[in-house]
């Protein structure tokens, strides 16, 4: 009689064991091989530096003992929210994702939050609700490194063509704002054509192309990402401008992103500097905040121990700021930017097969 008790009250607390995990209740889930699960959905596949990103997220996975489910939302919220409440039905213990509409990821974060499921934002900081972490560089550094790089090369003077990316995004606003603010301050004598692309490669290359018919004499182009890369190639050299920066008929070119035909194209001087968004490091570090905070660790604004710096940027959302360097042909230093080589070792884009 005592046997059976003890054997019924075993399977009664299993069984509240088991509603609790399925539930999303306290404890970890794990994947079948016994890691910690996690869910990452990666915000599209039709870019080089987003491939690479996916490349390197299963690799880190692996490294930092998590267990991997992923989807790809396709630079869809509609998706991504879908995609949210599949991982829910999974059983994640927590979720990294790259929303590019910042604002309307809003409903998402609230819902996660309310099921005590960590998420960490890679690349991009939404505009509103919780997360454990934002990994993402400084993206207004980006559009400042651009705009020293570029109003050094032209001396102060000329007409440059911002590429800009999609405003929804922070991403977009941050880039495209600090490179005007540093324009208007520190050259105040160039004129910048600013044209919303929404990170579509074929409306950049038309809009470039009708600002060179327009105005033959720009002499710069910043992309905001390598989205534009292939289509701006196209059409300077349809313009007779794809020349080497010895030439005067060169438009010096300044992309985002690090990736390797970016290296490639400022070795052959195609194009003349980019900065490098780490790949790497946003697979690596959105994992490793969410096996933190499953872990139940905590953070503080300050200098890390990865060449980075945790900043708070309101009330309760920190973000890790990861290092992104600017780099040129000659790893000069432009407007006070230094800047490495595109041959440098250090650079992920340097690191792929």
């Amino acid at each position: 009689m005592r046997l059976r008790t003890a054997l019924c009250s075993a399977a009664s607390v299993l069984s509240a064991m088991a509603l609790l995990s399925a539930c999303g209740g306290s404890g970890t889930a794990a994947g079948s091989d016994g890691k910690p699960l996690v869910g990452v959905d990666y915000p599209r596949s039709d870019t080089d530096f987003w491939n690479s990103y996916i490349k390197y997220t299963p690799e880190y996975a692996k490294e930092l003992g998590l267990s991997l489910k992923t989807t790809n939302s396709q630079n869809d919220v509609a998706k991504l929210t879908a995609n949210a409440q599949t991982f829910i039905s999974q059983g994640v213990k927590g979720l990294a994702m790259a929303p590019q509409d910042t604002a309307a990821i809003a409903p998402t974060l609230a819902q996660m939050e309310a099921k005590k499921i960590p998420v960490v934002t890679v690349d991009t900081r939404p505009d509103s609700g919780k997360v454990f972490m934002v990994v993402r560089a400084d993206n207004r550094a980006y559009g400042e490194k651009a705009c020293q790089y570029l109003g050094t090369k032209l001396a102060g003077k000329g007409k440059v063509v911002m590429l800009e990316g999609g405003l929804d995004s922070i991403n977009g606003r941050d880039r495209t704002e600090a490179f005007n603010d540093c324009m208007k301050k520190n050259f105040p004598d160039i004129k910048v054509f600013g044209e919303a692309t929404n990170w579509d490669g074929a409306v950049a290359a038309q809009k470039l192309q009708t600002d060179l018919t327009a105005n033959p004499d720009i002499k710069g182009v910043y992309m905001e990402s390598s989205f534009a890369l292939a289509g701006t190639l196209q059409v300077l050299k349809q313009k007779g401008l794809l020349v080497g920066p010895e030439d005067k008929k060169h438009v010096f070119v300044v992309s985002n992103d690090g990736i390797p035909e970016e290296l490639k194209s400022i070795a052959a001087g195609k194009i003349d500097a980019t900065v490098s968004q780490p790949a790497d490091l946003y697979a690596k570090y959105a994992l490793y905040y969410l096996k933190a905070a499953i872990d139940g660790k905590t953070f503080k604004p300050g200098k890390t121990d990865h060449d980075s710096t945790i900043v708070q940027v309101r009330d309760g959302l920190l973000e890790d700021q990861l290092s992104a360097p600017l780099v040129t042909a000659d790893g000069g230093t432009y407007g006070g930017v230094p800047s490495l080589k595109s041959d440098d070792k250090s650079l992920w884009g340097n690191t792929l097969g």
